[in-house]
């Protein structure tokens, strides 16, 4: 059934569903068009409704091969919408869902298309905030890439940013989703072109491995280690391009790459990786372990206790095909509740610890234990010694010869012997 979104505008069906809205096919006055139309709560508040205006030269000034563009933007009454470049073809997401990992070449390359959306929006002074492969759409229109890869595009630019109104969000909430949030964000600080760069690189890692590296489990434990881990290694990698996701992984922002020397890095490693199989990685068939959470991440149960919401397991890898309860890390969460000051701090410490001086903590904690040791030893040495004394007094003081502090002997009664009488 047809719809009209303002003036220029009909839908007719929808054709996707996001964490901000729903993606309907659309006609314009130029031709096809998909336009994403925000959640009804959305489009009720001002303060976004402003903003929503207010970025509107941004986005739709945003114009590149490798970018969904944004033709136009809406609002009208109770709608609020973003008219787009209607793209022939599927996310990402269900490409992985359908197909499972890529080829290497494949991945690299896909991925490298999307460095190039980044770098043009990174340009223009706009942060993505949400990269995941939701939001990465695969152009069959377009002639493929190599390794026979479709061209990729990126989308949903300025949603995440829009959604983080302060009205809605203040300064204890997080945007975005948990299984690609780099770690700056999780400490608080404001979101930067670096947080681009960690999650398209766990989205790499995704199409590579089969799971993101620190997803999986309850809420708290994903942020935790995305600021305490180190990125697990992906075995049978090259080591050029294990270098390249090890390096945009970094917990700090300022050792990432930019996103156009990532996407120049990236295709500097596609001839190396001609012909090489998808990976298959004997971890992704081990049981899930159980995890119970700390108590310092158990205060992000409130984000996986809502309706439908299911216990979850932490395991070697994130599924990519669909299950009967979905893996609420991989939404987008616009509720979830930011750390503490005392959280944060002592992610950040314990980051910081592991970064700046691993080798001096394990001397420190072998110190340490070298203490305890001899403590322990001089406590024994005591506790014998004393004991050694005890049993040689008790010893001594048992002896009859010794004459004195020994028992007294045994009292022996007698009768007086008679005196004879004196003869005369």
């Amino acid at each position: 059934m047809a719809r009209k979104i303002g003036s220029r505008y009909t839908v007719h069906q929808v054709i996707g569903r996001g964490s901000a809205g729903t993606v309907w096919l659309g006609e314009g006055p130029d031709g096809p068009v998909a336009v994403k139309l925000l959640r009804e709560d959305l489009a009720s508040d001002q303060v976004l409704v402003g903003r929503f205006v207010q970025e509107r030269a941004a986005l739709t000034g945003l114009d590149h091969p490798r970018v969904v563009g944004v033709h136009d933007m809406v609002v009208d009454g109770d709608d609020l919408a973003l008219v787009m470049e209607l793209v022939h073809g599927s996310d990402l997401r269900s490409r992985l869902e359908r197909e499972g990992v890529l080829a290497p070449q494949a991945a690299v390359s896909v991925i490298a298309d999307v460095a190039d959306g980044l770098a043009a929006a990174h340009a223009a002074g706009i942060v993505h905030r949400d990269v995941k492969p939701e939001n990465v759409m695969l152009d069959l229109a377009e002639p493929p890439g190599p390794g026979g890869a479709p061209r990729a595009k990126l989308t949903d630019f300025g949603i995440a940013r829009l959604v983080d109104a302060p009205r809605r969000t203040r300064a204890t909430r997080i945007i975005g989703t948990p299984d690609y949030l780099a770690p700056e964000i999780i400490e608080g600080l404001e979101p930067r072109a670096a947080v681009d760069i960690y999650a398209l690189a766990t989205v790499l890692y995704e199409l590579l491995a089969g799971f993101t590296p620190f997803g999986g489990g309850h809420t708290g434990a994903v942020l935790r280690r995305h600021v305490t881990e180190s990125v697990p290694p992906v075995p049978g990698l090259p080591d050029g391009l294990w270098r390249i996701i090890a390096e945009c992984l970094a917990k700090a922002p300022a050792s990432r790459l930019r996103a156009a020397e990532l996407a120049d890095r990236l295709r500097e490693q596609l001839p190396a990786l001609a012909g090489l199989p998808p990976l298959v990685l004997p971890a992704q068939g081990r049981p899930p372990v159980e995890e119970v959470p700390t108590p310092g991440e158990a205060v992000y149960a409130e984000a996986d206790t809502g309706t439908g919401a299911h216990r979850r397991r932490r395991g070697p890898a994130v599924p990519l095909v669909p299950a009967p309860a979905p893996d609420s890390t991989r939404d987008t969460h616009t509720s979830l509740r930011r750390p503490s000051a005392q959280e944060l701090a002592a992610y950040a410490a314990e980051s910081r610890a592991q970064r700046a001086a691993p080798a001096s903590a394990h001397r420190r904690g072998r110190r340490a234990l070298v203490r305890r040791r001899r403590m322990l030893a001089v406590l024994l040495a005591v506790v014998l010694l004393l004991a050694g004394a005890a049993a040689a007094y008790t010893a001594f003081a048992a002896d009859p010869a010794n004459g004195s502090g020994g028992p007294a002997p045994a009292a022996t009664s007698y009768r007086p012997v008679p005196t004879p009488p004196a003869s005369h």
